[in-house]
Parts: C-alpha cells; sequence; structure tokens
C-alpha cells in the first residue's frame, strides 16, 4: 500500500508507472517469463490537503525517517516583522484557502524568483477572511488516527508532486490520462464537453484488462469524453451497492478506481476532504477502503495508492522543483503563455517572476 498526501510539482508519472505492474503482470502470465505479484491497483485520489498538513508532524512521533515538519518551518508577515510558524493544531477549515493557479504562485514563490514556499501567508492575507494561520497549521497524528495507522505499517511517498501547481480538476485530469489538455483551471464549458486525451482506461480495455470505476457522488472521471463512450457503461458501479460486495468475492477488476463523496447529501457527508468537508469523514471512508480490501480473498495481490489532486492552498515545506523538470506532456498551451508572469509589486514597478512548467 502506498500513501501520499500532495506536494508541488509540474510531474505526476508515479501512478501511471504503478499501472504498468497491471499490462506486465498480464503479459508476464501469457509468457510465463515473469510474473508481478500485483494484479490489483486500487486508487483513491482525495482532496485539497497538504503532505505538511495531513502528515507533517508525523515525523516526530510515528515516522522519523517522513520529510515532515519540526515547527521551525515559518512564513513572513507581509510589511512587518513577523512571522506565522506551522503548528499542529489544525482543525475544521472553512472557507476554502486559495488554490488557484494564480494563488499558488503567490505561495510557492512568494516575493522571489525561485520557489522559496514563503508566500502562503501572504497570499492567504489577499482574499476575504484572514486564512493566513488557517493555511499554516497541520493536524495532530492523533486527529487522524487512520493515516496514524497506516504510516507506521506502510509505505509514505513523501516526494508525490501534484502536476499541476493549482486546482482540482486539472490535476484530476493528469492522474488517469497524464495531461490535462492544457487547462490550468475549472472552465465549465470545457468540463461540460468532456476532454478528448486518452487514458489509462483506453489503455487497459484495448489490452483486455479489466477496470471498475466505484462513485459515490458523481464519476469525475466522466470528464474525459472517451468515458462517456457506451462500451464502458459497465464499468461505473455505485460505491455503496458494488465495491464491498466485489471486494468480497474477489471480483475487483485490475484497475479499481474510488470516487468520494464530493459533496453533502442528505444524510450523507462528504468525504473527500475537500474543505469545509470535515476530514473525519475522509478517515471513515479510508479505513473502509482498506478494510473491505484487507478482508478481500484479493489482499494479498492488491496495491492500494492514497493520494491528493492537490495541496488546497495548505503550507508546506518541500520547495517546488524547478530546475530540469521535463513538461509532462508536450502540451505547451496555457504553462508555457504563464511561464514568465508580469507581476505588478506594491510600488508599481514589474518584476518577472519564472514559474514552472
Amino acid at each position: 500500500m502506498k500513501l501520499s498526501a500532495s506536494r508541488f510539482s509540474s510531474t505526476f508519472s508515479h501512478f501511471l508507472a504503478l499501472c504498468c505492474l497491471l499490462t506486465l503482470s498480464h503479459v508476464a502470465q501469457g509468457s510465463h517469463q515473469w510474473q508481478s505479484p500485483i494484479k490489483t491497483v486500487v486508487v483513491l485520489v482525495m482532496e485539497n490537503r497538504s503532505f505538511d498538513h495531513l502528515l507533517g508532524w508525523m515525523k516526530k512521533s510515528v515516522n522519523p525517517s517522513i520529510n515532515g515538519v519540526t515547527g521551525q518551518e515559518c512564513n513572513p508577515v507581509p510589511n512587518s516583522t513577523q512571522t506565522i510558524c506551522f503548528t499542529s493544531d489544525a482543525e475544521f477549515v472553512d472557507p476554502d484557502p486559495g488554490h488557484s493557479f494564480e494563488a499558488v504562485e503567490q505561495q510557492v514563490f512568494g516575493s522571489g524568483q525561485i520557489p522559496s514556499m514563503m508566500g502562503f501567508v501572504e497570499q492567504a492575507l489577499s482574499m476575504p477572511g484572514n486564512l493566513s494561520e488557517t493555511v499554516m497549521k497541520g493536524f495532530r497524528p492523533e486527529a487522524v488516527p487512520v493515516y496514524s495507522e497506516l504510516v507506521k505499517e506502510f509505505a509514505v511517498f513523501d516526494r508525490w508532486f501534484s502536476s499541476i501547481p493549482g486546482p482540482t480538476q486539472p490535476n484530476r485530469l493528469f492522474v488517469y490520462s497524464a495531461t490535462s489538455h492544457g487547462s490550468t483551471s475549472h472552465v465549465k464549458q470545457q468540463l461540460a464537453q468532456g476532454f478528448p486525451q486518452e487514458t489509462i482506461f483506453d489503455s487497459l480495455h484495448n489490452d483486455d484488462i479489466d477496470f471498475g470505476i466505484y462513485f459515490q457522488n458523481i464519476p469525475t472521471t466522466l470528464f474525459y469524453r472517451n468515458l462517456r463512450q457506451l462500451k464502458y457503461i459497465f464499468k461505473l458501479h455505485q460505491y455503496d451497492l458494488k465495491f464491498k460486495k466485489d471486494a468480497a468475492k474477489g471480483n475487483l477488476p485490475s484497475l479499481t478506481v474510488i470516487e468520494p463523496r464530493y459533496f453533502d447529501l442528505k444524510g450523507l457527508p462528504a468525504n473527500d476532504d475537500h474543505p469545509s468537508h470535515d476530514v473525519a469523514n475522509g478517515q471513515k471512508l479510508v479505513k473502509e477502503v482498506y478494510e473491505t480490501l484487507r478482508s478481500s480473498p484479493q489482499w494479498n495481490e492488491t496495491l492500494l495508492v492514497i493520494t491528493y489532486d492537490e495541496h488546497g492552498g495548505f503550507y508546506d515545506h518541500v520547495k517546488t522543483p524547478y530546475v530540469g523538470i521535463p513538461n509532462p506532456d508536450g502540451n505547451t498551451g496555457l504553462l508555457e503563455l504563464v511561464k514568465l508572469k508580469l507581476k505588478l509589486d506594491e510600488d508599481g514597478d514589474e518584476r518577472k517572476k519564472k514559474r514552472v512548467s
């Protein structure tokens, strides 16, 4: 099992590499030359929390090898000699911190020209409401007990970066297709039309390898236009009706995607961890998924990947790599246009800020 929360970068190929295990496994079965022990990859992508926000404080009491926090991580308060340092008293968050492309640029670069992670407080103060302390808080291990137990027993990725320094859907598009097709924001018309790129689902289908998407509210995978084809209609399953049954029978498909509940329904609170949703409900979902898989006859041949689409505006101390970072999809679209972004400073002078691509 692999556990990760999002840091920042412009690459997100880890998951697709893991999915190659499925293809290799099936090829090996035919050739009898090599066989992977992994037959089923289960992926749960949660929402809008940074690594330090969720797991950073586990360095002290759970796993000292984690690249987490010490409490010495601080951000300056603009026009002041004061700083706000990272603390361990995160609680319910409302409203939602900034995490647009422009907001993340400010968080990562601060007032400099290279990533410093010194702009979180500055960016938070630029938004309605004062979230400058909120974004500089992380959870104590006992506040996220399911993750605390999993971190003790399983592998943790502390260098797994989100694909785009920006919001949810472009990053979710990357997860299963290795591209956002140039998108860096939520454009309703584009989402309604669907994005045209091929996905890991298409590749698996072409190789006669099964996959299934278990959704709770809506399957956001339908933002891929190809997934709307009639041939995929029986790949979509209602989570509450099918997941536990399929797992108990050993019938989970080779790639099993679990989509959390993205918004509240009557009697069914959202469990995706996106602020202002309660992370306690996310913990319940993770526990349910883990225990369901653990009791499945497929357990010993299953890889469970838990990650987050992006950081959601919460502080992380690991500086975004920016030198020698390959273009993840060959698409120069909007990302290329904003590589060098002009920003007015307080005196009205212009300065260039180099962006990651």
